[in-house]
């Protein structure tokens, strides 16, 4: 299975890097840290290094022995596997669920470096997620040009071309979501050309597009609204670089043309699948946009940094996104992130994590229903902008799958096909 193809040869690697990241940055740390950064960076290299060894000998999942604050609730899940394997011997790396042991191997990683200050924040995977960045410049440059020119006449757009403009900027963000680091398992993947060119000729590849959805529930959610509540659209965000711009830039639209009154983001607490957003990419994609010596980048950047200040664009992260737990087990594992998902007016899930997280990574029938596969799970209106790089996909429509299958048996996970795919969760 694609599965199998991923622990065995993509997980290895990405460990690999992360262990040459780690000797690369040693000067550095003898530097800032003296004789303690040398020994401290020894010491997550050889905690790396056994894992790694674990993982391609297929040696049993082994509980958490740091003392980090979600450590408690990875061992009760670990229990939980133990206990789904019917005796059947421990939970190993080759005969547990993918999801499950991927999100592991990342803790793990996350681990090796807390348990060793001083490098303890150092982020193994921030190169990578900033040459994704300059080397998508282009790309970027194009979509904020495009987006300034939008701002200076949107007062003026009807209703039609409202629409139409949302309906492009979704595509982009969809598109956006191509360049993911964890799936070339480190390789570049970014973003060269203007996004904007080609999303006619990538319609057909949007397996399942409910954008008019999207577009009547945000457009009666403004006219249902009082002064006293606001539209709240919140972004469950994947991966930094390009798509993080991407997705930028479609709050601001959001924001911008009135559908919405503010925009919450949900990033990673801690580096995750080597190109997923944290609060440090957050500013920083921000920071160096305002700074970038092109007119309508800077913009971009300063308007952002203007929207942070005054509460219209809103960032969180929870422990919760960096569990291995599927979203269904929200509500009883992190019921404050269930209630403030509730408050929003339609949650915009990034990626193909949260995919896997929103269907329970199953392999299901192409034709099971979105809302039956969520499993319960709904705190609000919701949506999936994915490009398919895992074999999950549900809500197709009855011979789709098998017809594609048929002229392309890797359809399911070379993330050329799409969906914008929606639940009204009631």
């Amino acid at each position: 299975s694609f599965a199998y193809f991923t622990v065995k040869d993509r997980l290895p690697q990405i460990l690999t890097r992360v262990i040459d990241t780690l000797h690369r940055h040693k000067n550095e740390f003898f530097e800032e840290h003296g004789e303690k950064g040398v020994e401290a960076e020894k010491r997550a290299i050889s905690f790396l290094s056994k894992l790694r060894n674990e993982l391609q000998t297929d040696k049993p999942v082994t509980p958490l022995e740091d003392e980090l604050p979600d450590a408690a609730l990875w061992n009760q899940y670990l229990d939980y596997q133990r206990n789904l394997s019917n005796g059947n011997g421990e939970p190993s790396w080759f005969q547990s669920p993918w999801l499950y042991v991927e999100c592991y191997m990342y803790r793990r990683i996350h681990a090796a470096l807390a348990q060793n200050p001083p490098i303890d924040n150092f982020d193994v995977f921030k190169e990578g997620k900033a040459q994704n960045f300059f080397e998508s410049q282009e790309a970027v440059i194009a979509l904020c040009t495009y987006f300034q020119e939008l701002l200076k006449n949107i007062k003026d757009l009807d209703e039609k071309q409202l629409q139409e403009e949302l309906f492009k900027l979704l595509q982009v963000s969809l598109w956006g979501n191509k360049c993911d680091l964890s799936f070339s398992a480190g390789e570049d993947s970014s973003q060269k050309s203007s996004p904007l060119q080609s999303l006619e000729n990538m319609i057909p590849y949007i397996l399942v597009n409910d954008t008019e959805k999207l577009w009547s529930l945000l457009v009666n959610a403004k006219k249902r609204n009082t002064e006293k509540s606001n539209v709240r659209v919140d972004i469950i965000l994947d991966n930094a670089g390009f798509e993080l711009v991407s997705d930028l830039v479609l709050a601001d639209f959001l924001v911008s043309s009135k559908l919405a009154d503010e925009v919450h983001f949900h990033g990673k607490s801690i580096p995750w699948y080597v190109s997923d957003t944290t609060k440090h990419d957050f500013n920083w994609t921000i920071k160096q946009l305002q700074s970038a010596n092109h007119m309508w980048m800077s913009r971009c950047g300063i308007n952002w940094e203007g929207n942070l200040k005054k509460g219209v664009w809103v960032y969180h992260d929870h422990m919760f996104w960096t569990l291995p737990h599927d979203f269904s087990s929200m509500a009883e594992v992190a019921p404050d992130l269930y209630a403030d998902l509730q408050k929003s007016n339609l949650l915009l899930f990034k990626g193909d994590l949260n995919y896997r997280k929103l269907t329970g990574d199953r392999k299901w029938e192409y034709t099971v229903p979105f809302h039956q596969a969520l499993n319960k799970f709904h705190p609000a209106p919701l949506c999936s902008l994915r490009t398919l790089k895992s074999d999950t996909q549900v809500g197709l429509k009855p011979g789709q799958g098998e017809q594609i299958q048929a002229s392309e048996p890797e359809w399911m996970v070379n993330g050329k096909y799409g969906v914008v795919q929606f639940d009204a969760a009631l």
